[in-house]
């Protein structure tokens, strides 16, 4: 056998591992899984320290604060990643563990805080903090998996965009559960500002969260094998959590794709989030209940042309042609929802959104305000939404780059480094809008559905829903437009490392297989045509 022949496990194919349709269907559900708990988080969680009696200040810098521990964990938990290697995989025991911890620490900071008496606040504070902390750990340990594990389930680059469409319908089914029966919920059991609605909340959101779980250990459980780790399998050798420096200075593809995530998550962040909703279609608009479901469906059903657009720009063009011209629709159709919203008028109902209304029987109340705004809205939002994660399977090419430049499979570490900047950025969020909230007079509670419009809360909404997000993508459109790992790339890289993979596989050592194979030119014929199927 040759010293590039092909092994049967990994590979089968050349240069291409691809995985099953339900393998494709199911690993995502791991970011549905923990996108459960980011909504409870970044949009509740500030709610709950009102509960408690917390000042509104605190609980929203807490989120802040343990988004910043958050992201310090990052790195500690990637390095333990890379260095696992046991008989239930890398990648398993770290998504099961984790959700565990999420479930325990839920219960005990939303159900046990409570019983603690307001005559002793201080404990009320500290075991808020606690709680917080050990739900971090907890998250941090699944939410690492989603990232790292795309690298052994495929590599095809036909089948990683479709990850994103994959990973956009469980986080729909996760994050978008939550962000349904909430509304819900608030209009039968009790506002986001008292006990009841947690009582409820939290149950139904522990349940779909394991749930969701338990179907993404399914989907890599046969992917999640040292033949799939990387070009040296289990003799791939360890990066220290020292190297991590060095690492993120010379994987300049990452850098920019960190900057391109962080601020696709930041914008989806503050302009998704509860309170700024509220101060829009309540305090502006005067009608949440009758908005914020209707506009959140239309939202949904305008991201679903996107999600196809994406995938065949991605296939075709490379996933980085297809992040930068859809974040373009996006910016674009953005200036209009801010116009619309400088023309919004108090005083004139011309100049608000109106969908229906029940007096005298159903109705239909739209007028042209409402119906430029669903077109500026709805297809800006489809497109944000539609990239939203889209920098998550590109951090598997990171990795594979990694894995091609320096012959090392540290997936841990490239998904948490990505993750570190993505939370130090996006945990930005609550505190930017609690800060504005206190500042037009909400201090000890954030906005809620039923809280009439306040002096200058329409320059808030404008702040936060529509000139920050557009920041954001201006930012991530200028990071992308150096990226290097376009598709072409991409496949040459994956050609390279499938090459050296055989060769190590059959006695060549790691050192020897970098330097013989570094471009497409030099490849046996069977790389060379593998990569252009």
């Amino acid at each position: 056998m040759s010293e590039t022949s092909k092994t049967a496990g990994a590979s089968g194919h050349g240069s291409v591992n691809r995985a099953k349709p339900y393998q494709l269907v199911l690993f995502p559900f791991n970011n549905g899984a923990t996108n459960v708990y980011y909504i409870l988080t970044s949009a509740y969680i500030a709610y709950y320290g009102g509960v408690l009696g917390l000042a509104v200040v605190f609980a929203s810098t807490m989120v802040t604060i343990m988004r910043l521990f958050d992201a310090v964990t990052d790195p500690i938990i990637g390095a333990l990643m890379d260095k696992t290697n046991g008989k239930f995989g890398k990648f398993r025991p770290f998504m099961l563990i984790g959700n565990l911890i999420m479930i325990v620490s839920s219960i005990l900071l939303y159900f046990c805080t409570q019983f603690v008496p307001a005559t002793m606040m201080p404990l009320r504070y500290v075991l808020y903090v606690v709680f917080y902390a050990i739900y971090v750990i907890g998250y941090t340990f699944q939410t690492s998996v989603t990232r790292a594990g795309q690298t052994v389930l495929t590599n095809d680059p036909k089948q990683r965009p479709l990850f994103t469409v994959f990973n956009l319908v469980a986080s729909m089914i996760g994050m978008g559960a939550i962000q349904f029966l909430a509304p819900i919920l608030r209009a039968n059991v009790g506002d986001y500002t008292t006990q009841d609605f947690f009582n409820y909340m939290i149950p139904i959101a522990i349940v779909i969260s394991f749930a969701l779980t338990i179907l993404a250990m399914i989907g890599i459980w046969e992917k999640d094998r040292p033949e799939y780790f990387g070009i040296g399998g289990e003799k791939t050798e360890k990066v220290k959590l020292s190297q991590y420096v060095d690492l993120l200075k010379s994987n300049r593809p990452l850098q920019r794709l960190m900057v391109a995530g962080a601020g696709c998550k930041l914008a989806l962040a503050i302009a998704t989030n509860t309170a700024v909703l509220c101060m829009l279609y309540g305090g502006m608009m005067g009608n949440y209940d009758g908005l914020y479901l209707p506009m959140m469906i239309l939202g949904y059903v305008f991201s679903v042309p996107f999600f196809i657009l994406t995938v065949r720009t991605s296939q075709k063009k490379g996933q980085k042609a297809s992040l930068m011209r859809y974040v373009a629709v996006a910016l674009v159709m953005y200036i209009g929802v801010l116009a619309l919203l400088l023309l919004w008028n108090e005083e004139n109902p011309a100049m608000h959104l109106s969908l229906y209304s029940m007096e005298g029987g159903f109705h239909l109340t739209i007028n042209l305000y409402t119906v430029l705004f669903i077109l500026f809205f709805g297809i800006g939002y489809g497109a944000y939404y539609a990239t939203a994660d889209m920098p998550i399977p590109m951090v598997a090419d990171c990795s594979d780059y990694e894995t091609y430049r320096s012959g090392n499979y540290v997936p841990g570490i490239i998904g948490t480094l990505f993750s570190l900047v993505d939370k130090l950025v996006s945990s930005l969020s609550s505190t930017v809008v609690g800060l504005a909230a206190a500042a037009i007079g909400f201090t000890t509670a954030l906005p809620g559905g039923d809280d009439p419009f306040v002096p200058g809360m329409n320059w808030v909404v404008i702040i936060l829903f529509c000139i920050i997000p557009m920041v954001a993508w201006a930012a991530t459109l200028i990071a992308m437009k150096g990226y290097a790992l376009t598709g072409d790339r991409m496949k040459e890289i994956q050609a390279v490392n499938a090459c050296r993979r055989d060769a190590i596989a059959n006695g060549m050592s790691l050192e020897e297989a970098m330097n013989k194979w570094t471009t497409m030119d030099q490849l046996p014929a069977e790389y060379r045509e593998a990569a252009e199927k």
